[in-house]
Parts: structure tokens; sequence; C-alpha cells
């Protein structure tokens, strides 16, 4: 996507051929700063203070992760140790354990003299396989999106979202936000009311980026979503995924559940961009989803204050309408999603 006039990915291979270059979403929407990953400790430093986030994006991340650390060392050892540190900084999202999953499975049987080079090129294919994903699940999308503006006699579409799942979260494109630019690039009236999601506020970003690409959209604080869906000021909610179970359930950011219901309330369809690495086969329900629990200090409160911060929720597959995947749209179930993945069979086994 763009950013100043200028097209970027959210993470790439720095000019040297071996550093990584990410943009530090800590800065924004502030100061677009790209910063520079060079040790495995700054890649997981990078993940759990939240320079780079989003479930795409930290998976591919922890792959370079991998990168930088043979690079030092290409020993079994240091392999080893990479996936673990990396593997301890995030435990929501799926993503994360699945690409350091690939990561070692290859490279184990890689000789050690050449598993560097073996890793970039790896860790390159899955970001180029995420960008991928992500303009397919934006074609899909944009299908669902312009049904929908359609039926409407203005042609105004107003869509719901919630946290940041556009391209900051991804490599490139984003998930939720995909649709949302196919769409206005198709000259399809769109305006997003950007949820603001407290208490990282990642709704700045999604503002930010929405801005970059001249979309209409306003911010509004969480608790107002229910207000806008109970007047009809929302055609569609539309976010994305963490982890979703095989079940269908979905694990996304803290408050989607609210805005779920609501949504049913309201009769207001209620979609969910997930690709396919975000799918989690070996669970069938959300209550076995580990919900990572944030620090204190990100809530403000009176010094002393008990403060509980989990960083996700689980919302039920009942109240969602569909599962937007690069295969196409299916539903919020166990037969939608194998209908759409036919190949995963027999289940995966944990971990």
């Amino acid at each position: 996507m763009k950013v100043g006039g200028r097209s970027y990915r959210s993470l790439a291979v720095a000019e040297d051929g071996w550093s990584v270059e990410v943009v530090d979403q800590t800065r924004l929407p502030g100061e677009f700063v790209l910063t520079r990953l060079r040790t495995v400790e700054e890649a997981a430093a990078a993940i759990r203070t939240m320079q780079v986030r989003g479930a795409p994006l930290i998976g591919v991340t922890a792959a370079y992760g991998i990168c930088l650390a043979l690079r030092a060392d290409p020993s079994d050892a240091a392999l080893a140790t990479a996936d673990r540190v990396l593997g301890e900084t995030r435990p929501t999202a799926i993503n994360l354990r699945r690409a350091l999953s690939r990561m070692a499975s290859v490279l184990r049987e890689v000789p050690p003299g050449e598993r560097a080079e073996a890793a970039y090129r790896l860790a390159a294919k899955l970001a180029d396989e995420d960008v991928g994903i992500n303009e397919r699940i934006g074609l899909h999308g944009e299908r669902i999106l312009r049904d929908l503006a359609g039926r409407k006699p203005s042609g105004q579409l107003n869509i719901l979202t919630h946290c940041n799942a556009g391209w900051l979260a991804t490599v490139d494109w984003g998930t939720a936000l995909a649709p949302v630019y196919r769409a206005h690039h198709a000259g399809i009236p769109t305006h997003v009311w950007v949820s603001e999601t407290r208490p990282r506020n990642q709704g700045r970003l999604t503002a930010w980026e929405l801005a970059q690409e001249g979309v209409p959209y306003t911010l509004v604080v969480d608790s107002a979503a229910g207000l806008l869906l109970s007047l009809g000021k929302v055609d569609v909610v539309l976010v994305g995924a963490d982890r979703v179970t095989r079940g269908g359930d979905v694990a996304n950011k803290i408050g989607t559940y609210l805005k779920a219901l609501a949504a049913r309330e309201a009769g207001v369809p209620f979609y969910v961009a997930a690709p396919s690495p975000s799918i989690d086969w070996t669970l069938d329900r959300g209550e076995a989803v580990p919900i990572e629990e944030r620090s204190a200090d990100e809530v403000i409160a009176t010094p002393g204050t008990p403060v509980h911060n989990p960083g996700f929720d689980i919302t039920p597959a009942r109240l969602i309408t569909g599962l937007v995947t690069e295969r196409g749209l299916g539903s919020a179930s166990e037969a939608g999603l194998r209908g759409l993945f036919p190949e995963i069979n027999p289940l995966p086994a944990p971990g």
C-alpha cells in the first residue's frame, strides 16, 4: 500500500540484503518510521512490544527472526533457541506458531552451512504468500460489499470495523481492509466507522491507513458501535481474526464479541476476514484458544488498582454471517471450512 504516494510493505529485507526493516507501529500515527531488526532478540522484542502486530505480520516477522538467528549461528541449538524465544512472544495468534513450525521443519533438514540462505528464501516465500492470500480475500470480500451497496438507494456503504486488520497487520493489503480498499478503488462509495479499540487504540492505525488511501472514515469510541448499529448507520461489520477454530469460532481483538452481539440484535451482517494461516484445525471450540493477558500498564487507572486486561475475546460461530477466506466465502462452521479446504484431512497434530 502507499504512504505519501510511495508503495511500502510493512516488512522488507533492507538494502544490506540481510537485516529487516519494519514499520514501527508504536510511532504511528504521529510518525512513519522504519525500524531495522538485526538480531533474533530484536525481532522478538518487536513482536512483544507491538512494534509489529497483527497475526499475519507476526508470523512473517518471526520467520525473519529465524533468519537473523541462523545468520549469526546456523547450529541446531541456535535454531531451537530462536524457535523458543520467538514462540514465547505472543500466544493467541496461531500464525506465529505455524510460521515457526514451517521454518523449523524445513531448516532442520538443511546442512548448517546452507541454513541461513535457505531461511531467507523460505521467509520471503511466506511473505509473498501472505500478500497473495490477502489480495484474494480482498477480491472475494469486494463482491460482498458490492452486493450490499447495490441494495441501497444511495449506494453509500457504511462499514464498521474493529482494531486494525489492514496492511499494517499483514505484509500488504490487509485482511478485513483489503475488501474495503478494492471497493473504494472500484468506485463503490464506502465509508468506514473505525472503532477506537481500547486500550491500545489500534483504530488510530486503521484511520491512518484509510487516510493514506483516501477512503472516507470516522473514528468512534468503542462503546459508540452499539448506538450506530441500532440507528441503522451500519450496513455491515467486517473484522479480522487472530485465530479461527475449525468449528468457526473466532478469536479477535477484545471488543469484537460485543460488536457481533449488537450486529445480531440490529440484523446487520457480521463477516470475518479469515486467511487460512489463521485457522487452527486442531481446536474445535473457542474456549480452548489461549487468551493473552496484557500488562496493566496499558490501562489508565489509579496506581494499585487491580486490572484485568485480556487482549482478545471469542466470537462464537453462531454470531458470524460468514468467513471470507482466500478461497471464497464459507459458513462459520467445520462443514463450511472443510468445503473451502477439503485437503485438510486428517486433522494435523496439535503444535
